[in-house]
């Protein structure tokens, strides 16, 4: 096993000139080569020691991401510090939390909104340095260095310390704290050490094929560790990585970009799904014909595929007309991706196998921040729908009596940091306990069914899993988000965001006047038509699982307000708080819908 840092440098050595970095910036893009990028993460650990980092000392980082966020990444991780991200959405409140828990007195910032919540950070004292990614961002302050400021640092600084250091490198390392953003409770600090990644990337060696021809998309936030282990292994690997700042631009940035892999969360396929599905019931009679026979013989070469048949020659035929026509049309949205490492939450079934049919390469996967990302993901000769793939060679995967998923292996935290309590209840025996229900088949597959701690109880003692009803109902095109009221109630209600795109569109259709957004919600039609909706996508649900009244809000669920957490998953706490009003109506009033 190797320490991260090596293994690039070998990368640096072997393809100097090769794109290492880019980033599509005022119109055009900007690349660092591995030269480039080698030289500067060596000037980031300079710079470091020079401002007096201690080794095994935590270092924050708190921006979107862009090349300097992994720049800065490597740089701690060379001067043997421990890299402590921070989302960039997060509050002062959190931020300092974070910031003082893990002793970091140097903070990397990207943007404006960081740099703010930085300045507050520097004068109470919880942190001592600033480092500015955005160089125009610097205000006068001492204590706040620009990007080249602090790079110029580094570069006059010996190598005399850092070599030190070097040579004292240990694989038992911390590389990062991890703080989990968590639906309930403070955050938790995860330890991963060096051995945690090294362990991944031998694993994931075994799985996938990953090259220096390779491009990855970087959209995601880098805070988390699904896109932060990936982008580690796409350069251990030797491909280049694409940062997105924004993700609200991934729609654009997927053709520019040109990427053969990239990691995202099922929300993004619901997205497009929904996209896809509502542009064919807009289109002729013709086309929507097409567009069903196409899918029908997609469906038929799938079948063929994971029954290992071989099609006969009407079929080749067929299937060579449905994709000139329409399947790769489709896929076309996604370039020319060969690999697209999905996790976060449950990605449905149907959406799932939709893309499976158009041959778009989604690799399937499950894993949490405490296993150094990934458990279980599909082969990419074998992906048994309806699974979350088979656990990695190396790891062991157990169900507990309890139904509860088991894990144990090298890539497992070491604990949480300063929190001796937390991880005795999580970590028993060696075996990580995930919190997460599901069960192994016979072929090894591994099947997610549900969040334990998530599982609500009605007053009539009926189990409800709020994700399976929230994943029925988000499949609606007219639903943007949704969140499941429960626990302790005596029926399932509902707060609704539409997708107001859409749903104006419907309202313009019925001939509905309105001049705002809460006129449109009230209005009795469009109520009606979301409640035959929500009949028609719970057709499958139990009926003690079925939403019987809804709410629709006029905004949606967000990040900034604590709704959501960074990997966009339900506060629920939060939100029966924030909307105590609209769910305390929807259960007294009895006509209410």
């Amino acid at each position: 096993m190797q320490h991260i840092v090596s293994l690039l440098e070998r990368q640096a050595k072997q393809q100097p000139q090769q794109v290492a970095l880019k980033i599509w910036r005022d119109q055009a893009w900007q690349c660092f080569s591995w030269k480039d990028f080698s030289q500067q993460w060596t000037q980031v650990a300079k710079g470091l020691i020079n401002l007096g980092h201690q080794p095994q000392q935590g270092v924050a980082i708190m921006s979107p991401n862009m090349p300097e966020w992994t720049i800065a990444d490597l740089g701690i991780l060379a001067a043997r510090g421990c890299v402590v991200p921070i989302y960039p959405t997060n509050t002062v409140e959190q931020s300092q939390y974070i910031a003082e828990d893990a002793n970091c007195k140097i903070l990397f910032v990207g943007q404006q909104e960081q740099l703010e919540i930085g300045v507050q950070l520097l004068e109470s004292g919880s942190i001592e340095t600033i480092v500015c990614f955005e160089t125009c961002l610097r205000p006068a302050n001492t204590n706040i260095l620009s990007w080249n400021e602090f790079l110029a640092l580094g570069q006059n600084s010996d190598n005399t310390d850092l070599a030190t250091r070097r040579q004292q490198i240990k694989m038992d390392d911390l590389a990062t704290l991890i703080y989990t953003s968590g639906t309930t409770g403070e955050p938790k600090g995860v330890m991963l050490d060096h051995a945690n990644f090294a362990s991944a990337f031998a694993m994931h060696d075994q799985r996938l094929s990953v090259d220096s021809s390779d491009v990855s998309l970087s959209f995601l936030p880098l805070s988390h560790v699904f896109e932060r282990a990936w982008t580690y292994y796409v350069l251990y690997r030797g491909a280049s990585n694409i940062y997105l700042e924004d993700p609200a631009k991934i729609q654009e940035a997927l053709p520019r970009s040109q990427a053969t892999l990239m990691c995202s969360v099922p929300r993004l396929y619901e997205k497009i799904h929904s996209a896809i599905l509502q542009k064919v019931s807009k289109a002729s009679t013709g086309k929507q014909a097409l567009f069903n026979w196409a899918m029908e013989i997609a469906e038929q070469a799938l079948t063929l595929k994971q029954t290992q048949q071989q099609p006969n020659l009407v079929h080749k035929l067929q299937y060579r007309l449905a994709n000139k026509l329409v399947l790769s049309k489709l896929r076309a949205i996604f370039g020319p991706a060969k690999l697209l490492p999905c996790s976060g939450a449950k990605l449905a079934d149907d959406i799932n196998h939709f893309f499976q049919c158009l041959n778009v390469p989604i690799t399937y996967g499950y894993g949490m921040t405490e296993s150094t990302a990934t458990v279980s993901c599909y082969t990419e000769q074998h992906k048994c729908l309806g699974s979350i793939g088979q656990p990695l060679d190396g790891l062991q995967v157990r169900i507990s009596e309890q139904g509860e998923i088991l894990v144990k292996g090298p890539t497992v935290m070491r604990g949480y940091y300063n929190k001796p309590e937390a991880t005795a209840e999580t970590m028993v025996d060696g075996w990580l306990h995930t919190g997460d229900a599901g069960n192994l088949d016979a072929e090894g597959n591994l099947q997610l069914t549900e969040r334990i701690k998530e599982l609500m109880k009605t007053s009539g003692g009926k189990y409800i899993a709020p994700q399976r009803v929230e994943g029925a109902l988000i499949r609606e095109p007219l639903i943007e988000q949704v969140a499941i009221i429960a626990d302790a109630r005596h029926f399932v209600s509902a707060l609704i965001v539409p997708a107001f795109e859409v749903l104006e569109q419907h309202a313009k259709q019925l001939g509905i006047k309105w001049q705002h957004r809460d006129e449109l919600l009230e209005n009795t039609e469009i109520k009606n038509l979301i409640q035959s909706r929500l009949k028609q996508v719970q057709a499958n649900l139990a009926r003690f699982e079925q939403v019987k009244k809804f709410t629709l809000l006029p905004r949606e669920f967000c990040m900034k307000q604590g709704e959501l957490t960074p990997t966009l998953k339900l506060r629920r706490a939060v939100i029966e708080s924030r909307f105590a009003e609209q769910i305390s109506a929807m259960y007294a009033d009895p006509t209410r819908a």
